[in-house]
């Protein structure tokens, strides 16, 4: 196993620059999940660890070795893909030695190997089949077992649940951090899906337009967003935002013209100035004397109740553990748990 070091990591197509000076470090036997919006750089950076993109600047360490140029087979990675990538003419077995074989390693290492990496994911039974009779989610644990019989230094995974269906994708992601936590291999994982990092990763690196804006563990991220962006992304449903005045006193308000919430803290260096404040769905409660809300949509999911509004136009979300009684239409006041509004610079963005 190894860490691995990424300093100022520049990926260009022609003219056209995709990654702007990326640098992070990923310790020994760390979960990292890179993750953002479609475009923002993440798997071509997965691709440049693995060695399946040239690095245009910068430098990629794997544990001691700089690998800028080094092949991806000697780089010591395993990595599974969105697509399953099995050799349909080959049993399970065959696929999860398949790399092994090509070495030349003796059969009975790689039948050891095999099995073991069967008895991890539960493949023990289907080790005869061909890939055309598994399930989804028994093809990519095929795909995991053929990256684990490797004992490779760090595992990649670009996105390995988009092509499940929404339960399986449940399942499957708690059996990959199982799997990390019985290997303790260095893992780096891209995914577009931010509910996925929450629960999976140590730690989050969220990308944008192919430069790093927020590097942390997934609560403090939630608690702590660096910028606008972070907030908006890191959540689900969504942060709220309303642009207002941030006012003094011996009680901090926050003026939006049209009605006013108070703050338990407020910078000092913000008092008078125009601030975004954003509020997650679930700090907002029902006041009667809160933001006036119209009720759009109403959403029961069982355990929570979603609620889609306006406020003097802005669209927001509040979610519910009680069950209320409202209708689209329906007029209601917005509070805010104390402590819980996060307020951001209008012009940078940046948290203050």
């Amino acid at each position: 196993m190894a860490g691995v070091s990424i300093n100022q990591a520049r990926k260009d197509f022609g003219s056209v620059s995709v990654l702007h000076g990326v640098s992070v470090e990923i310790k020994d036997s760390e979960f990292v999940v890179l993750v953002g919006p479609s475009g923002c750089g993440k798997s071509t950076l997965l691709r440049m660890i693995a060695g399946l993109e040239d690095i245009s600047g910068g430098e990629i360490s794997i544990g001691e070795r700089v690998v800028n140029g080094m092949l991806p087979k000697d780089r010591d990675i395993a990595m599974v893909f969105q697509s399953y990538a099995l050799y349909p003419h080959l049993t399970v077995a065959e696929n999860m030695g398949f790399s092994l074989k090509l070495k030349r390693a003796p059969k009975d290492e790689i039948a050891s190997r095999v099995n073991r990496a069967a008895d991890i994911l539960g493949l023990r039974d289907l080790l005869g089949r061909y890939p055309r009779q598994l399930s989804g989610g028994q093809r990519q644990r095929v795909a995991m077992g053929r990256a684990i019989v490797r004992d490779p230094k760090v595992f990649l995974f670009d996105e390995p649940l988009s092509n499940l269906d929404a339960k399986l994708r449940v399942q499957m992601r708690t059996e990959i951090k199982e799997l990390h936590q019985r290997l303790k291999t260095t893992t780096i994982y891209v995914t577009h899906d931010q509910i996925e990092a929450m629960t999976m990763a140590d730690r989050i690196v969220v990308m944008q337009n192919g430069a790093i804006e927020q590097v942390g563990a997934p609560l403090e991220l939630y608690d702590a967003p660096a910028n606008i962006f972070v907030a908006g992304f890191i959540g689900s449903p969504a942060m709220n935002f309303i642009e207002g005045e941030l006012r003094g006193g011996e009680v901090p308000i926050l003026d939006f013209g049209f009605a006013q919430l108070p703050l338990s803290s407020a910078p000092a260096t913000a008092i008078g100035k125009r601030v975004i404040a954003g509020i997650r769905p679930e700090n907002l409660v029902l006041e009667e004397n809160g933001l006036p809300a119209t009720v759009s949509v109403v959403e029961p999911t069982g355990s929570e109740l979603h609620i889609f509004a306006a406020i003097n136009g802005a669209p927001v979300t509040a979610v519910f553990r009680e069950r209320h009684d409202l209708r689209p239409g329906d007029r209601i006041g917005l509070g805010a748990v104390p402590g819980s509004i996060h307020l951001f610079d209008v012009e940078t963005g940046l948290r203050l």
